[in-house]
């Protein structure tokens, strides 16, 4: 292969990590790519996995994986990183994720990727059964637990280690890191994952039930007039905004109940043989990582804003939890919702945290739907799995970001700090371009880097860190003045509401 070189720096683009998956292929288990003659141009990028408008010239045919290396002659540890999205968009060569400042401050060989999206990665359906694998759904898990493979089998062309893979993602890519540890096949390749704002995944909030994703399916084919292993010749940007149509709007609208914000694994019994809470912890080393506000993404971001009215006032404010809320169940009362806003303003008040409507609105947002599970499962971990077999570390990320996040840290803004690509000019308004913010990057890509190499994280910008021990300050707090420093789990009152609610499963 013909990538390119500069500064120490070796960058493979849109190399094959499986065939296309079109035509007969289309919903089957992801196969390898045919072998090629001569030498392969892997200098430009693949067209990003089919979505909406989100990102231009997308296509079915876009299993393809990106390296980047500083040694091509090395052994050096792996950083597989998966793209968020919600598993309906994004891609793993989006700028934000250009692997160039990781691999080389952290001497690591790493790794993006694109995996099947939407109606085409994340269902169930018997009649669209490989008779190669057996598998009949979530084909975009496939997809990665492909990619891992291939990782472990090429690494070595690349300069890496093929026995020291670490898996890295964020939001639904942080809860893929999750579930391919699980799997038995690949117990013996992913070395430790660092799971970024992971949306963990349960019913009805970001999958379905297996009933009702076949009904999906079985509606899509009435639509189009043919049986549902027919879908495999419907256009494929037909099919897609079909199954878009059946989620869009609000999720009280809808047919199906469940993937009410987002549609991840369904549970198959093969590829997801559970939701994340009523299964162990993967018994490998840990590093979740959470942003203290995560919610401030959805609610005051510029790059994937909320499109209604921001709450001014009470009845704002209740007409908007309540929508939160019935983002992950199906019926809603008036008595629950006045229950969590009264909750959450008690808890911002005791700790002199802000109680107007869009932050209170912010902070159910983000805890609801993201950190809660992520605080409650790592607690559970910590109990159950203890150090010596699957040491843990929790790292809370709290650089805080300027208008319109207004000081918050909002989901997602780990990754540009991992990359360093806090810097490209759609970030720096935003994120900071000074030494402050560069000094950050330098720790986190360097906790990263360490606990790759199988060692405790540790960067000479921050404090030794402990194992993650609910009752006990070891939480790693990265971000602000002081660079890095060692606390607990902030606003931890605020997730008690979700311990009663009974909205989210509890560890």
């Amino acid at each position: 292969m013909a990538g390119t070189r500069s500064d120490g720096l070796t960058v493979f683009r849109g190399v094959p990590y499986a065939a296309p998956p079109v035509g007969p292929l289309r919903f089957s288990s992801p196969r390898p790519p045919e072998p090629w003659q001569g030498v392969r141009d892997a200098t430009v990028f693949a067209a990003p996995s089919l979505q909406g408008d989100y990102l231009p010239d997308s296509s079915e045919d876009s299993l393809y994986a990106n390296v980047w290396t500083p040694d091509t002659d090395g052994s050096l540890p792996v950083l597989v990183y998966i793209h968020g999205g919600g598993w309906m968009l994004g891609a793993g060569s989006e700028p934000d994720y250009d692997g160039a400042r990781t691999a080389v401050h952290g001497r690591m060989v790493v790794v993006t990727f694109n995996y099947r999206l939407g109606v085409f990665g994340w269902g169930l359906h018997e009649e669209l059964t490989d008779p190669h694998t057996g598998s009949f759904a979530n084909w975009g898990l496939q997809d990665q637990a492909a990619l891992v493979r291939w990782v472990r089998d090429n690494a070595a062309a690349f300069g890496g280690d093929p026995g020291n893979i670490t898996v890295a993602g964020t939001s639904a890519g942080g809860s893929s890191t999750w579930q391919l540890a699980l799997l038995p096949e690949l117990r013996d390749t992913i070395r430790r994952i660092v799971p970024i704002s992971v949306k963990h995944v349960w019913e009805p909030a970001s999958s379905t039930t297996p009933e009702e994703s076949r009904r999906v399916y079985e509606h899509l084919a009435r639509r189009f007039g043919t049986s549902v292993p027919g879908l495999r010749a419907v256009p494929a940007a037909e099919l897609r905004d079909a199954w878009d149509e059946v989620y869009a709007g609000r999720p009280t609208e809808r047919f199906v109940e469940g993937g009410r914000e987002y549609r991840g694994p369904v549970v198959d019994g093969r590829w997801m043989r559970g939701y994340d809470h009523a299964l162990p912890s993967p018994g490998i080393p840990v590093m979740p990582v959470y942003c203290r506000t995560e919610g401030s993404f959805f609610t005051t971001g510029p790059g994937y804003p909320y499109p209604g009215e921001h709450p001014a006032d009470e009845a704002g404010l209740r007409a908007a939890v309540r929508e939160v809320l019935e983002k992950g169940a199906a019926k809603v009362t008036d008595e629950q919702v006045e229950e969590c806003v009264a909750h959450y303003r008690r808890a911002s008040e005791a700790e002199g945290l802000p109680v107007d409507p869009v932050s209170v609105w912010t902070q159910v947002w983000g805890d609801g739907l993201f950190r809660y599970l992520i605080v409650r499962l790592a607690e559970r971990h910590a109990r159950e799995r203890g150090p010596a077999a699957s040491p843990q570390y929790l790292m809370e990320f709290a650089h805080p970001l300027k208008p319109p996040y207004a000081g918050t840290t909002p989901h997602e803004a780990v990754a540009k700090f991992l990359f360093g690509t806090f810097t490209l000019p759609v970030n720096a308004p935003f994120y900071g371009d000074g030494p402050l913010e560069r000094r950050i990057s330098d720790t986190l890509i360097d906790l990263v880097a360490s606990f790759a190499r199988g060692s405790t994280p540790s960067s000479e910008h921050a404090p030794a860190w402990p194992e993650f021990t609910p009752d006990r300050p070891s939480v790693m707090v990265l971000g602000g003045e002081r660079v890095a420093r060692i606390g607990t789990v902030s606003a931890q009152a605020h997730l008690a509401y979700w311990d009663r609610a009974g909205w989210v499963p509890r560890p």
